[in-house]
């Protein structure tokens, strides 16, 4: 995918995201005062976290689009995991809050039945909710963008809580208002369960995580579909955010000469970026057929500078 059709698919995504957001904070926290439901306004909290977390997707989108340069020159795509993991501070702050003042409800007893107004709110929170959430992931997806899905992610988290807000309402109507702390308690769980799923896909990715069978079988099927490959192993890729760069191993017939097995080491790179999508660098090793070697070692045990 270009470099063009990529920023026009992030920057809709953050165009949803922003407007969905603010609509969503302004309603949330007008109408839960209005109607006396904190968990209502402990969404719309939520809700400001989401703007700035789109935010802080967005950019980090942006920076991992910048080429490569002297001093990065694999790129700057590690960047939307950086995004991600500071998404996962916002989220745990935004859950600490909320807990906080929930369990400070339920301890004081301070709590009030929230009006007809709230389950109005509740229910266009859920339908705007899962609208926005799942765009937001389809774009990301579309953009290969980490960062983008996260926020997509987190976005989704609140089709729960606004489903979970109805059920507290319809509940407080019947005599037991106690349910609306509570509610908003199980919101600040949700949130913290998001932060963590969050967090530990975007450390997989910058601690180089294996990646799935699917990928290394795609890949070396590329590299065997060259002519002269008899076999690819060794493969290893490492993941720079919305792109990848992958290392590994052909072998070659053992009487093909330096020239030849040059020509044939370019073509598998070449072959192996035009037709894995996610792989934008190769790197080739060619390696006699036949060979017995430890990959861990030296050349087959010896340090070549012996010379032995």
């Amino acid at each position: 995918m270009k470099i063009e059709e990529r920023e026009k698919l992030g920057k809709k995504a953050f165009y949803i995201a922003v407007i969905g957001n603010a609509f969503l904070t302004i309603f949330n926290i007008a109408v839960g005062l209005m109607s006396g439901s904190y968990a209502l306004v402990s969404e719309g909290a939520h809700t400001i976290s989401d703007l700035i977390t789109s935010i802080i997707a967005y950019v980090g989108f942006k920076i991992a689009n910048k080429p490569a340069d002297h001093d990065h020159p694999y790129g700057h795509g590690r960047a939307e995991a950086v995004a991600g993991l500071v998404i996962v501070v916002f989220l745990a702050i935004v859950a600490y809050q909320i807990l906080t003042g929930a369990l400070e409800r339920l301890y004081y007893g301070t709590y009030s039945i929230p009006d007809s107004m709230a389950v109005i709110m509740a229910l266009i929170g859920i339908f705007v909710n899962f609208a926005m959430s799942q765009s937001i992931i389809n774009l990301g997806k579309a953009a290969n963008s980490p960062a983008i899905v996260a926020d997509g992610m987190h976005q989704r988290v609140d089709i729960l809580s606004s489903i979970a807000i109805l059920i507290g309402i319809f509940v407080a109507q019947y005599g037991y208002p106690i349910l609306d702390p509570i509610i908003a308690f199980a919101i600040a769980l949700l949130i913290a369960k998001t932060a963590y799923e969050i967090a530990k896909e975007n450390l997989d990715s910058i601690m180089g995580k294996v990646p799935s069978d699917e990928l290394i079988k795609e890949i070396t099927d590329a590299s065997n579909s060259v002519d002269s490959v008899l076999g690819t192993h060794n493969v290893r890729v490492n993941f720079l955010g919305p792109y990848a760069t992958v290392s590994l191993h052909i072998e070659l017939p053992p009487e093909m000469n330096l020239d030849e097995s040059h020509k044939i080491v370019h073509l598998v790179q070449n072959k192996i970026v035009d037709d894995v999508e996610v792989i934008r660098g190769a790197t080739v090793h060619a390696c006699p057929f036949g060979l017995e070697y430890d990959h861990s070692q030296e050349v087959d045990g010896k340090n070549i500078f012996d010379g032995d």
